[in-house]
């Protein structure tokens, strides 16, 4: 298994002593309470008024609308989660570090509200997922059989959270993207799985001359024309509607293609569904096509932070999105690609929040 250097370093040897370990343990079983206190620390905004300064116990219960009781649990909580500290002599809670970065870093913000919103509920289903192979958590919002077909008829919040979370991890992504894209100056791309249209929007807005065609489920074509409809280059923006999970579909050949773009739309299936897409894209293409996927592989993160927020996501498809698709390690991707008769001409690392580009052609 090929990893990056520091993940490998992360995953590769042990590195706590038997009492941080034995810590470690603890704070894994009491995950969840320490997950709704944080949050909630976020959203009373006691870490906020914090940052400005030290509180006691009363301030803290009076800027927060709480009693002195429900400050006190968590304020206590937090001390040993580790998001402030007190000064026991004047009796003043103080902002750690931890609690900086939980309340100032967007992406710790986009994942909380993530996993409190989308996930959190139907993760009492993650033993049923697991044996079953199916999205057993889903059902606490609808019976779609996965989460694409439902996401128009979610509750705002929850789209809100469901988007902030995607949008957030792709779009700080694209700025650095557009120039690998538009290197070979592609008259014609096809956006598959390209959800409301951001990056598309993006593309017509850096050349004035591509055409873009979105291919995704006709429902998210739907919510896509909606969202493109006052974009002043909108009329170059083209709908697509398919289901790609039906292996009978196949991509619209009178396209005609310079570029294939994927972005962070093949983590959303399982590997033979993959294939079973990548071998349909490889029909449509010709030896000056090129097929660009890009993702968050978790092998191929710089910091481990990133692969442990990965890793973690994988479980939001097995519960909530599909049962059967995960965040992948890129050598997952480089087998597959060769298996559907391409093969990988480059890699761009790097990009974004931990994205890669990997850049295909026929064989």
């Amino acid at each position: 298994m090929n990893l990056f250097p520091n993940i490998e370093k992360a995953y590769t040897r042990e590195h706590l002593n038997a009492r941080d370990a034995q810590r470690l343990a603890e704070f894994i079983a009491f995950g969840p309470m320490v997950f709704q206190v944080s949050r909630l620390m976020v959203k009373f905004g006691i870490l906020e008024r914090l940052r400005d300064g030290a509180m006691t116990l009363p301030q803290i219960a009076h800027s927060a609308g709480l009693s002195e009781y429900a400050a006190k649990v968590l304020m206590e909580a937090s001390l040993s989660i580790g998001t402030v500290i007190i000064d026991p002599k004047k009796d003043e809670y103080h902002l750690t570090n931890v609690g900086w970065f939980l309340l100032t870093d967007m992406a710790t913000r986009a994942n909380i509200d993530f996993n409190h919103d989308v996930n959190y509920e139907g993760f009492f289903q993650l033993e049923e997922a697991l044996k079953e192979g199916k999205p057993a958590g889903l059902k606490h919002f609808g019976s779609w059989p996965t989460i694409y077909e439902g996401l128009s008829s979610l509750p705002k919040q929850v789209q809100d959270s469901w988007f902030g979370f995607d949008h957030f991890y792709s779009d700080h992504s694209f700025a650095e993207a557009l120039p690998i894209v538009f290197a070979g100056k592609p008259r014609r791309i096809m956006d598959v799985g390209g959800n409301t249209g951001r990056f598309s929007q993006q593309c017509v807005a850096y050349d004035s001359e591509v055409e873009m065609t979105i291919v995704d489920l006709p429902q998210q074509i739907g919510l896509m024309k909606e969202a493109v409809k006052e974009d002043p280059n909108a009329s170059r923006i083209h709908g697509y509607g398919t289901n790609l999970l039906d292996p009978a579909n196949g991509f619209p050949e009178s396209v005609h293609p310079d570029v294939i773009w994927m972005s962070q739309f093949l983590d959303c299936f399982s590997e033979p569904q993959i294939l079973s897409i990548l071998q349909r894209a490889a029909k449509i293409m010709d030896g000056n096509t090129r097929l660009m996927i890009m993702e968050t592989f978790w092998d191929r993160q710089k910091y481990e932070p990133a692969a442990f927020c990965l890793t973690m996501t994988s479980l939001y498809f097995t519960v909530m999105a599909n049962g059967n698709s995960k965040m992948y390690h890129s050598d997952d991707f480089v087998k597959l690609i060769q298996e559907a008769g391409l093969e990988v001409e480059t890699i761009h690392d790097g990009l974004g929040q931990g994205h890669s580009i990997m850049i295909c052609k026929k064989k």
